[in-house]
């Protein structure tokens, strides 16, 4: 005879099966109810603001097909916690949309969810809800995140003042360089790249490094900060038209990895890409001049990386100088459209 259990069980339609045997157990706040209901009760924290943002990702379009599921997942987190980094937000949890094909296997799904899982436990950002659905085109993943700020203070990029000093956290373009010998492994034999090298570059693409260790202090420090997904200029120059200012950027103090400065040591033409190419999903801010010292002391305690690349002027427009001639960019930002 069946048990109640084993009933239970079998009442259930495939998606709730698959909810309740890879996703709920990443739904630990109170919060979430288990993903019992059909939404979550978020309470921000006393005397915090909300800070909600989105960002998703479509197989062919953010990620190979073939990247392996636990990269995705936590790909997808990221993102969005990149987005709360450069806002000054401390996560406070998120929702998942997944679009699945017909075809998929429940074994990408359970690795899906246990890169997820990795990710919830070492950000703190728990899984509040969502939804599954299944789908006739390409893998889609859509996530909502959520943070926290003390009321008033979160970073917006309209607020940079003439003077200010532009930073950048990290090492940029190395994603952008990343999917191309993700790609095209000849791309790496093309440009003398060693196989530490190859593999640097093709992490960064696969696996973001969000900078939510310096949030705390960017609230402190920072005028404006946005995070930089869609390539430093074209970013930077978003920044600079929302504060109706101008910037100056000296190309070479731009941070490279030691894998980036390989490649374009073979193939100068490369850094339009790295500058343009997106995906890097670092921070880039401007602040006073008399804080940057507080804010590089602020970072190398919290491990980021952190470089002086402008400054920000009155007027319109992006100007990134080398060898103090101006870089003519044919695509400054990447876009969908």
């Amino acid at each position: 005879m069946p048990s109640d259990q084993d009933e239970s069980r079998n009442s259930l339609s495939g998606e709730e099966r698959l909810i309740a045997r890879y996703f709920r157990p990443l739904a630990t706040a109170a919060s979430a109810f288990g993903l019992g209901d059909d939404a979550a009760a978020l309470t921000p924290p006393a005397g915090c603001d909300l800070v909600l943002t989105t960002d998703g990702v479509i197989a062919g379009v953010h990620f190979l097909p073939t990247d392996p599921p636990q990269s995705i997942a936590r790909k997808a987190l990221r993102m969005n916690l990149s987005d709360l980094a450069a806002k000054g937000a401390k996560p406070v949890g998120f929702l998942l949309s997944i679009a699945l094909p017909a075809n998929t296997q429940e074994s990408w799904i359970a690795a899906f969810a246990e890169g997820l899982g990795q990710d919830i436990s070492h950000y703190g950002c728990p899984l509040l809800g969502g939804d599954t659905d299944r789908t006739p085109g390409p893998l889609s993943v859509s996530i909502a995140a959520f943070g926290a700020v003390p009321h008033g203070s979160m970073v917006r990029r309209a607020t940079a003042k003439p003077g200010d000093i532009i930073a950048v956290t990290g090492t940029i373009g190395d994603a952008a360089l990343g999917v191309l010998v993700h790609r095209d492994a000849d791309l790496a034999k093309q440009w003398r790249l060693s196989s530490a090298a190859k593999d640097h570059l093709q992490q960064r693409y696969l696996l973001p490094q969000p900078r939510n260790a310096l949030a705390e202090a960017l609230r402190a420090h920072a005028s404006a900060a946005m995070d930089v997904s869609d390539g430093l200029a074209g970013d930077l120059a978003k920044l600079c038209r929302a504060s109706g200012l101008a910037a100056v950027v000296d190309a070479g103090a731009v941070p490279l990895s030691d894998a980036a400065r390989a490649a374009l040591a073979t193939d100068a033409e490369l850094i339009e890409r790295i500058l343009t190419g997106g995906d890097d999903y670092e921070i880039v801010l401007t602040l006073p001049p008399a804080k940057f010292g507080s804010l590089r002391v602020a970072a190398e305690t919290a491990g980021v990386p952190l470089a002086k690349i402008g400054e920000v002027t009155s007027g319109q427009g992006v100007r990134f100088l080398r060898e103090g001639k101006v870089l003519s960019l044919a695509q400054p930002s990447y876009s969908h459209f």
